[in-house]
């Protein structure tokens, strides 16, 4: 399905509804723009998301490749002249062509460089592919699982980002249409070297995923040492503590946590966190790669690494002092 989004505003925006162009409300009695609502800017693409509330991002829309619903979601693709296409998922930014390159490179490489010839790998979301073109960088990698619901969903991506994609065509790769939950309670004890999720909002203390047993299957499913990586909140959110979110993972997974960050223009704030946690059992540490890997490997990519490297690995994990002080505390209680 192609079809041109047009509104008579110019401007694309999302509510519960479907797509549409956010309307100006003028307050009772001065006749000025509420502060809660942003302007119609003609032509452009505006991001506002309640969980990151007083804030929004705009693109300039040069055209519109596809929109359209699938049995559990809303899919637009739009072409800009700076980012190249962008992927918009419930009216939340996913993806542009430009930066989508440090968040799969670090979600993939900070877990897998930082154990010896993982052999084993499992992906819950992640159906743009993008992770798993990295994962495919690895030779030591002889399997990978990945749980994506939402088959739709990866038509599109093969279609519209050919070589984000491109992840697929690993013959390593098995994916599973099927419920992470699910999936994990069929999975044997210490099944795989490392999981990395990326089917959630960022994982903040108070996340609805502590609640559940998710976590718990999870650290069941990695072997001794093995390790998670997951989509963390941004340090430039009050919601995020490092402290809190630390101390509860380390009581789960038993073995090593940390938090580490990356720089992806188009997202809220500019950077997203990752934590990372690895099972009791051989000593992770995050920091430091011992599994390193280098611009000649390109697996099933037609690309180099383009932001990833050693360095900017153990420099991830470098925080300013306002957030170095609360990770500080659960490094003194020694929790």
């Amino acid at each position: 399905m192609d079809s041109e989004l047009v509104h008579p505003s110019g401007v694309i925006g999302y509510d519960e509804t479907g797509f549409s162009a956010p309307k100006i409300t003028v307050a009772e009695g001065n006749g000025e723009p509420r502060a809660d609502e942003h302007p119609q800017i003609p032509g452009w693409f505006a991001e506002h998301c309640p969980i990151w509330p007083g804030e929004a991002h705009f693109l300039k829309v040069e055209n519109t490749c596809f929109q359209g619903k699938s049995e559990f979601q809303d899919m637009l693709v739009f072409q800009t002249s700076t980012y190249g296409k962008v992927f918009v998922l419930d009216g939340a930014l996913q993806l542009t062509e430009k930066d989508e390159c440090s968040y799969q490179e670090m979600m993939t490489h900070l877990p897998l460089c930082s154990i010896p010839n993982p052999k084993k790998v499992l992906l819950f979301g992640g159906g743009d592919g993008g992770i798993l073109r990295e994962i495919s960088r690895h030779s030591s990698v002889e399997h990978i699982d990945i749980c994506e619901i939402d088959t739709m969903l990866i038509d599109v991506y093969k279609k519209y980002f050919p070589d984000i994609a491109v992840g697929y065509k690993d013959p390593r790769v098995k994916l599973h249409v099927i419920d992470g939950t699910i999936f994990l309670n069929s999975v044997p004890k210490g099944t795989y070297d490392a999981i990395i999720v990326d089917a959630f909002d960022p994982i903040r203390p108070d996340h609805e995923l502590f609640e559940t047993q998710f976590f718990e299957l999870i650290s069941k499913a990695l072997r001794p040492g093995g390790v998670l990586c997951i989509q963390a909140e941004s340090f430039w959110y009050k919601s995020l503590d490092i402290e809190q979110l630390l101390i509860k993972s380390r009581q789960i997974f038993k073995g090593s946590s940390d938090y580490a960050w990356t720089n992806v223009p188009t997202y809220p704030s500019g950077v997203i966190g990752f934590l990372l946690c690895s099972t009791q059992g051989q000593h992770v540490d995050f920091r430091n790669p011992i599994n390193p890997i280098g611009q000649e490997n390109y697996g099933v990519s037609k690309y180099p690494l383009k932001y990833y490297n050693s360095e900017i690995h153990s420099a991830s994990f470098c925080l300013p002092s306002f957030a170095k002080r609360n990770e500080a505390k659960s490094v003194a209680k020694g929790v």
